[in-house]
């Protein structure tokens, strides 16, 4: 999948990946590209070799993270080895040939450019990460490499109608600003909200000074055939997990 901001408007070469098109089997089939997952090394490297190449982008040079959830910046410079990356949630580069790829599987994969200055940067955006701000420090990132005019897309994660949250998430996300109410809807069960946070993420880049923001259209628990679901895998009882790949080049 991709964004048409990033596509039609920049030319930008990336990809919002789906399970699709892999090697990995089981609960993993297909394109789980996740190197801390229990699938087999060999078969994750082949489908995220698959995912650079399909780019035009030479796999050795896919940088990605040990991925916690705050807001640490990564600046590549040259490309990682498999899962040496640093711990953070977000990449920057204005190196040419180097492509930045952010797991996931219901956060929120960001992809960003600035093609005029030849910058891209991609982040993982779940409640707590875009909370604190790593969507702004990774334009802050890309500022610091000359970005003047960036352009964002959020990429298929999980979506309000299937995004179900306690008072806990709630009262942490207002406590970080009351504007952030907006983004919740009653729940089904009492003491229970709907969350947007493609929508949060989008509100963030716009304040953040992003000159394009564009939300890309699907919702990964909701459709099974296409993506991997941490919250679907909650609501099934737990077991294996896999998950998808975003990717951005220069």
């Amino acid at each position: 999948m991709t964004a048409e901001a990033l596509h039609a408007g920049l030319a930008v070469p990336h990809g919002f990946f789906t399970r699709r098109g892999g090697v990995s089997e089981g609960p993993f089939a297909s394109l789980n590209c996740s190197l801390s997952s229990a699938d087999a090394r060999e078969a994750v490297l082949e489908n995220r070799a698959r995912a650079a190449r399909s780019l035009g982008a030479d796999p050795a040079c896919l940088s990605g993270l040990h991925q916690v959830h705050g807001i640490e910046v990564a600046v590549v410079t040259a490309p990682y080895q498999p899962g040496s990356g640093p711990r953070a949630d977000a990449l920057v580069t204005a190196v040419r040939g180097q492509a930045l790829g952010i797991v996931t599987a219901d956060c929120a994969p960001v992809l960003f450019a600035d093609a005029a200055a030849g910058v891209v940067g991609a982040a993982h955006a779940g409640w707590r990460g875009a909370a604190a701000g790593v969507l702004e420090a990774t334009m802050e990132a890309m500022r610091a490499l000359g970005a003047t005019a960036i352009t964002a897309a959020v990429g298929p994660c999980i979506r309000q109608p299937s995004y179900e949250v306690g008072a806990d998430l709630r009262d942490a996300m207002l406590a970080v600003s009351a504007g952030a109410a907006r983004f919740f809807v009653d729940g089904t069960c009492p003491d229970h909200w709907q969350f947007d946070l493609a929508g949060y993420c989008a509100e963030r880049l716009h304040t953040g000074g992003a000159q394009i923001v564009e939300i890309v259209a699907a919702d990964t628990l909701a459709d099974p055939e296409r993506f991997f679901s941490h919250r679907r895998r909650t609501l099934a009882g737990g077991g294996p997990l896999g998950h998808q790949i975003s990717i951005v080049t220069l």
